[in-house]
């Protein structure tokens, strides 16, 4: 699977490495992701996501529940 957020995603980004002598090469900003698994108890079941540290927060504050909603409204889940 891709490097991807399943709740916000989030996906690497790509910039420079700057060199003293001002050399620029490519290089690769990776999302800091975590593989976690949620309990759901309106559906009673147990889910496995691929998050980011940023949606981590997000689900500790709203609740699993909530996140999820948004993310199948903003087409991250289906």
């Amino acid at each position: 699977m891709s490097k991807v957020c399943e709740i916000t995603g989030k996906r690497a980004m790509f910039g420079n490495n700057v060199s003293f002598s001002i050399n620029k090469t490519r290089r690769r900003f990776d999302v800091n992701l975590s593989k976690k698994r949620f309990y759901i108890p309106e559906e009673d079941r147990w889910i496995t996501l691929k998050v980011s540290m940023k949606a981590l927060k997000r689900i500790n504050k709203k609740g699993i529940s909530a996140v999820l909603k948004e993310a199948k409204g903003n087409g991250y889940i289906k």
